[in-house]
């Protein structure tokens, strides 16, 4: 990039050169944190394995980094990184790391599974120094069937979660999200919609109890935190009142036999209208029933007329297929599911359906804790209240067909979830269906959403949390009358009490980012 350098350019260039000439080394900011670390906790542990810097293996650090991250474009060198990752082994590692980091004024982000869809949990765009607390070696699982409950710690993944549920019982489960390599400890605390949210609400809606570490890094649970925090945490995304050390959550019945089954239709196929009919329905089918629809483009890779759209509507039914065929031609014979498109298996093994896996992995492929997919994408949310018409559903294949791979999923909601007050937790979305999209251009995403606010939610336009999208503002300054805007959009009416509790329980906003619940607002 050519640019003229006035006076004035020169002298901001070299007070920028200054600046940075001061600014500690990763090295040395790693050997203050250790040895503030040793000064705060009494356990003894090999504390240099536990830190990856640059400085130290450029190779290991880029591993470590890339590990669990979930979103590829946040992987660019051009990127800032962080000067050191940690990874604590106890929770006593996580209290000393926030009393450090707080008085050696570095900016923390935090990772349980690396799923945020900005790259929040590993990335700081405008705030340095800053390092990463990686709490992937924090994954205990306790299950207790007699008090019907679990303690997960935040590094768990969610088919970890799972897994140890089933090891237990074949006929205990957990509502929780559908992707298995979603970390715990962030899933939650965004409100975590699943297969059974339409039987049980979300996974937060189960959440029992909580271990946080706080500005001041104290350990809190429920009692201790308060109601307006326990409150806050289920629901406000993380990031913005501590760390989540753990859940405690409470199981549900599910039963011996599930049922799945995928049938895809394409535009050939009288696809628009098995889909405008989906949307009429979806939310209404019996409980039991949860029909996602998949939609994406199909064919030759290459813009031409021989690509279609198809959509796949995979659904998970808890009971067999006798009484799922019953339901399905009472109330969605559109579909023409069939008896052969019906798989019968357990509970776990149709949570492995779902998030991707092959019919023939066993269980324990859980325990890898693993993303099935990584990619380079853009990712917006919406909520659809009234089905979109046939014209409008036309127009959106148009738009989809000009992209080279779109992915959009559509999850019904009903059920559970509409009888759950919007203020129950800080999730508000109860009613109508969520869409998600992905892409891997930015423009081209930006288009489509543009094209699908005449059909979705309005006044706010709603989106959910976990599907983080920095579009819709970021935080600005101390006081940020912007952040009312982007707030209604994830939390309507909940956002201002949110606001209330965080400037109460971390006044000095030490846990922040870009999109976290601000203090004050203007």
């Amino acid at each position: 990039m050519a640019f003229a350098i006035s006076k004035r350019n020169a002298v901001a260039f070299l007070v920028t050169l200054l600046l940075v000439s001061v600014t500690p080394s990763s090295s040395t900011l790693q050997q203050d944190f250790i040895h503030c670390l040793v000064d705060n906790t009494d356990m003894a542990f090999p504390i240099r394995a536990s830190f990856f810097s640059p400085d130290q293996n450029a190779t290991l650090f880029k591993e470590e980094l890339e590990s669990t991250a979930q979103n590829l474009r946040y992987l660019t060198p051009s990127n800032p990184k962080p000067v050191f990752i940690f990874e604590p082994l106890y929770e006593t590692h996580v209290q000393a790391a926030v009393v450090c980091a707080k008085k050696l004024q570095l900016h923390m982000r935090l990772r349980s599974g690396g799923h945020d869809y900005e790259g929040l949990s590993f990335v700081a765009e405008d705030v340095t120094p800053f390092v990463v607390v990686d709490l992937s070696k924090l994954r205990q699982i306790d299950v207790d069937l007699d008090s019907n409950s679990a303690w997960a710690h935040a590094g768990a993944t969610v088919g970890e979660v799972y897994y140890r549920i089933q090891e237990k019982s074949q006929t205990h489960g957990f509502p929780a999200g559908l992707c298995s390599s979603l970390g715990i400890g962030g899933h939650l605390v965004g409100g975590a919609y699943g297969s059974m949210m339409r039987k049980f609400g979300l996974g937060a809606d189960n959440v029992l109890d909580a271990r946080i570490i706080d500005a001041n890094g104290k350990i809190l649970d429920r009692a201790a935190m308060g109601e307006d925090v326990f409150w806050a945490i289920r629901g406000a995304g993380g990031g913005s009142f501590g760390v989540i050390l753990a859940w405690k959550i409470k199981l549900v019945p599910v039963p011996a036999t599930v049922t799945v089954f995928t049938v895809t239709k394409t535009l050939e196929q009288d696809g628009t209208r098995v889909l405008y009919k989906w949307q009429q329905v979806a939310d209404k089918l019996d409980e039991d029933l949860f029909i996602r629809a998949i939609i994406q483009t199909a064919g030759k890779t290459s813009k031409t007329s021989n690509r279609t759209v198809s959509t796949s509507y995979q659904g998970q039914f808890l009971g067999d297929s006798n009484r799922l065929m019953q339901v399905m031609q009472k109330s969605f014979p559109e579909l023409g599911l069939t008896k052969k498109d019906c798989i019968e298996m357990s509970w776990i093994k149709s949570v492995m359906y779902i998030a991707g896996f092959p019919n023939s992995a066993a269980p324990e492929a859980l325990l890898a804790g693993k993303s099935l997919f990584k990619n380079h994408f853009k990712a917006k949310s919406d909520f659809v209240e009234e089905p979109i018409p046939v014209e409008g559903l036309e127009g959106l294949w148009k738009k989809l067909l000009q992209e080279d791979s779109p992915l959009t999923i559509w999850n019904p909601y009903g059920g559970m979830m509409s009888r759950i007050s919007e203020s129950e937790t800080p999730f508000p979305h109860r009613k109508g269906h969520g869409k998600a999209s992905e892409a891997r251009h930015i423009e081209w995403m930006r288009d489509m959403y543009s094209y699908m606010e005449q059909y979705v939610s309005k006044n706010p336009r709603r989106a959910y949390v976990n599907y983080r999208d920095l579009d819709l503002g970021v935080n600005e300054g101390e006081i940020d009358a912007d952040a009312r805007e982007w707030g209604a959009k994830y939390f309507k009416g909940n956002f201002e009490r949110l606001v209330k509790i965080k400037g109460e329980f971390d006044p000095e906003n030490f846990f922040r980012h870009e999109q976290s619940i601000p203090t004050k607002i203007g």
